[in-house]
């Protein structure tokens, strides 16, 4: 449903606003537009009636942190992207409308519409094969790949952020992002965090990194120029169209994406319940994670590190962000349905992250042995 009054974009004034500076994208249609995606990261809206098709990312409605959504950096990233082989849509306009005069009263972006599907919830998986969906869970550990490749100095995002020190730093803002979004006691994830502090690994690979690598913050769609005219018309093999959700990408630990999307992978599981929604399901074609890291190796040429700390740091970094969220709509600054039960998966997630490191820490306690028995 398209309107013209929606919550965090007025579009009358973003048209106007349009037409006053970048007459290039519009002409006489009217805008509408669609709230895509509420409350959880950026707001995301289609907008119709211009002469591209475009979307708008702005921040949520409230309890914006400091260090988060940032619309420039979003805007950067995905512009530095653009030439490289990491699938990015292409970005027009970066607004600063802090006085309202666009349609928002904060800082948004607006980027072209990429045609394509994120793969969210299970009953997507229908509309494609088992072959496909397992090549584009293997095209996605590859084009993680080719991020991890990109030379930041090549694009333009060498002061992006300073890999040095950078995991030590992660687990200290996401502990002040958690102290600025507590509402309840969670001893689990306390725990959680005291023990990541305790046991940060060594930087493994510098690297521009994304932040929140997942199947449902990609675009998937078929090869248009191959697409068939059988009975359901796409019959076009599959690929990854675009990469989505940059707010938080900068230079760290390439190892944090694999981390996300291992957790990611595995998220059913983890939740175990029958509310958290995800497409990922071995039994429609979906590999096992242990596989896209192979392909991801693969592609990078390179074995990546052992994973468990970074999963373990996943598991925190998700359970915090679904805090800010729990506290966001007890504030009533949410938009969209479901939100009343994010708040249950922050103890899951803490759990998780817990057992990571006690398989950590039972992995290098065989090492130490193994190793002092081949010494002696």
């Amino acid at each position: 449903m398209h309107d013209r009054t929606l919550p965090g974009l007025d579009v009358a004034r973003l048209d106007a606003w349009l037409h006053a500076h970048r007459p290039d994208l519009v002409d006489d249609t009217p805008l509408q537009a669609e709230l895509l995606a509420g409350g959880r990261s950026n707001l995301t809206y289609r907008v119709d009636g211009a002469r591209v098709p475009l979307v708008l990312r702005r921040p949520p409605l409230r309890h914006v942190q400091a260090t988060a959504h940032d619309m420039a950096r979003e805007h950067r990233v995905l512009s530095a992207l653009g030439p490289t082989r990491v699938p990015v849509p292409t970005t027009y306009a970066l607004v600063d409308d802090t006085d309202g005069a666009a349609g928002t009263g904060t800082p948004f972006f607006l980027m072209a519409r990429v045609d394509g599907e994120a793969l969210a919830a299970p009953e997507q998986n229908a509309r494609w094969s088992p072959d496909d969906l397992r090549a584009l869970s293997l095209e996605l550990a590859a084009l993680l790949a080719e991020l991890h490749a990109v030379d930041p100095h090549d694009v333009g995002l060498a002061d992006l952020g300073r890999p040095d020190g950078f995991l030590d730093r992660q687990v200290h803002r996401w502990g002040v992002q958690l102290d600025g979004s507590r509402s309840r006691d969670v001893p689990a994830l306390d725990d959680l965090q005291e023990r990541l502090r305790a046991d940060v690994p060594t930087t493994w690979r510098p690297a521009l990194v994304h932040g929140d690598y997942r199947l449902d913050n990609a675009l998937v769609a078929r090869s248009p120029a191959e697409v068939s005219a059988s009975a359901d018309g796409v019959s076009g093999p599959p690929h990854v169209a675009a990469i989505l959700d940059w707010e938080m990408a900068t230079l760290g630990d390439a190892a944090v994406d694999l981390g996300m999307l291992g957790l990611y992978w595995e998220l059913a599981r983890i939740a175990d319940d029958d509310h958290t929604v995800t497409a990922v399901d071995p039994a429609a074609g979906y590999p096992d994670f242990a596989e896209l890291v192979d392909a991801y190796a693969a592609r990078l040429g390179a074995p990546p590190p052992d994973l468990a700390w970074y999963r373990a740091f996943a598991a925190y970094k998700l359970a915090v962000i679904l805090e800010g969220v729990h506290l966001r709509f007890r504030a009533g600054g949410t938009v969209g349905a479901g939100f009343e039960r994010v708040g249950d998966l922050v103890a899951p997630l803490a759990r998780e992250g817990l057992a990571r490191l006690a398989d950590r820490a039972g992995t290098v306690r065989s090492t130490t042995v193994r190793t002092r028995a081949e010494e002696a």
